[in-house]
């Protein structure tokens, strides 16, 4: 990398597009480390002993936010980041102007918006299975989640975007294309 900067790709998109197979991704072939705000999120669930539904995820979200400011989030993880001494790093679930506000002050932040076709979405949703809720949802239900406070802002975010992956290809495709963003910024 340029002088050992960091390169910092922030992901957004909507439920199921890819952000986290791009940061896992980017984590195994570079050597790098992949940031969640879903992470952050599931340690807090887990450590109380909750399920890791969708429903419990988006309850501690906004109960954070609402007690302790809406940046609470993106301030930790931006403190993390600089912390952290990877070249090349990663952040899934970039959805708030909070979240743009806080990381895009880091040297090096790029963000990135991935896509793929709702039909494609449910399907990896579903087979994926993350979140305990995933593999019984219908597509209705997948298609209400969009209305739901974790997800109404990712479409003005992903407008902010300076490159954009298109994911509705094979997995091939995806690596190839996020393998000419870290060139690009090498």
């Amino acid at each position: 990398m340029k002088d050992n900067k960091k390169i910092i790709f922030g992901f957004v998109g909507q439920m199921a597009s890819g952000k986290d197979t791009a940061g896992d991704y980017l984590e195994e072939k570079y050597h790098g480390k992949n940031f969640s705000f879903s992470d952050m999120l599931g340690n807090v669930l887990t450590r109380y002993h909750l399920d890791l539904n969708r429903d419990n995820y988006i309850k501690i979200s906004e109960a954070m936010r609402e007690y302790f400011g809406d940046d609470i989030m993106s301030k930790t993880m931006a403190e993390d980041i600089k912390k952290d001494s990877h070249e090349v790093i990663s952040i899934s679930n970039v959805r708030r102007p909070e979240d743009v506000k806080y990381l895009s002050d880091l040297p090096g932040f790029v963000l990135v918006s991935i896509s793929a076709d709702p039909k494609i979405r449910y399907e990896r949703l579903t087979h994926r299975g993350e979140k305990s809720d995933d593999n019984t949802k219908t597509y209705e239900e997948f298609l209400e989640d969009h209305k739901r406070s974790t997800e109404v802002t990712i479409a003005d975010i992903a407008s902010q975007a300076t490159k954009s992956i298109d994911n509705n290809g094979t997995l091939e495709e995806l690596h190839e294309q996020l393998d000419k963003l870290v060139s690009k910024y090498k």
